[in-house]
């Protein structure tokens, strides 16, 4: 069956981007994996602890340069793996200030290749489905970006979650690159099962492109939180039924705080950051940022103004 030109055109736009992309990650990973044998050969003939230490810290310093090259400029799943490799116990100190400042910096999705994917997967134009759509995102993220607007009839803002088009096939590429690196790290220097886990991180982040999924656990979640808590702590977004597809996902529009910033807003807020509150408050998980905001009643905030 030939296809319309819709459809044409976003495989034209991210059908040939794998094989680049596979042939990028493996100049950039060789390239910081050589830089480290190189200098551990080097590191060898310094005697002095001291100095051998402070050698260590700049090559550190250069590998995080790159490591965070290749995360920023490749996104997609290596923004993931900056925020997993941003973590004090995770990577060396260089890495993580380096890294820690990349989680929410995706490149955006162009607008018409957005209007592309809404009009495919929920079978109308966006003029007749919404009064307003606001092109620029509010947000994006490594799997998709969120737009503001407001559907037709309604009197209250939503969110419109829109999937990056040819994200799966280019992250799963970038998975099987990881494995195929891990198997070689495996089998030189490292005496950790690295390939387990990136196969445990390909089945789970494989959940993360449906958004029907998605769009079930947050209905379950919310209505579980009402149930045992009728002023809940924390608010989760109502889906929008009949406009939830696996790449689109519209929700009503909550004004929150984004969880990386939730630590400047408690100290805005006078509260003791060495406090239960704050403490509480830190347990949740940044990774979770590209999908949920914390609203100002999060953590009941709201009752100690």
């Amino acid at each position: 069956m030939p296809l319309d030109f819709k459809d044409f055109q976003e495989k034209i736009s991210t059908g040939f981007r794998p094989w680049q992309r596979s042939f990028e990650f493996w100049v950039r990973a060789v390239d910081i994996y050589t830089g480290y044998k190189v200098f551990q050969v080097r590191v060898n003939f310094e005697k002095n602890e001291k100095k051998a230490e402070a050698m260590w810290e700049r090559q550190h310093e250069l590998a995080a340069d790159k490591v965070y090259s290749m995360c920023s400029d490749m996104g997609g799943f290596f923004l993931k793996i900056a925020q997993i490799l941003g973590k004090p116990d995770l990577a060396p100190a260089a890495w993580v200030r380096r890294l820690v400042t990349l989680c929410d910096q995706a490149p955006a999705t162009p607008s018409n290749m957005v209007q592309l994917v809404l009009e495919k997967e929920l079978c109308k134009n966006v003029d007749d489905m919404f009064e307003r759509f606001e092109w620029d995102p509010i947000g994006s993220a490594s799997i998709a970006q969120v737009h503001r607007a407001r559907l037709k009839g309604d009197k209250k803002d939503v969110v419109v979650k829109v999937q990056h088009p040819g994200v799966q096939d280019l992250m799963m590429t970038d998975l099987r690159n990881l494995k195929a690196f891990a198997l070689v790290l495996q089998n030189t220097d490292i005496k950790f099962d690295f390939f387990s886990v990136c196969k445990e991180m390909e089945k789970q982040i494989g959940y993360e492109f449906d958004f029907t999924r998605e769009a079930d656990a947050m209905d379950r979640i919310r209505t579980f939180l009402h149930k045992v808590n009728r002023k809940p702590p924390v608010k989760v977004p109502r889906v929008i039924q009949n406009a939830v597809t696996r790449r689109v996902l519209v929700m009503e529009y909550i004004d929150g705080v984004p969880i990386l910033n939730l630590g400047d807003e408690i100290k805005k807020r006078g509260i003791n950051p060495d406090g239960k509150m704050a403490a509480a408050a830190k347990q949740v998980s940044p990774q979770n940022s590209e999908s949920m905001k914390i609203s100002f009643a999060t953590f009941c905030l709201n009752d100690i103004n």
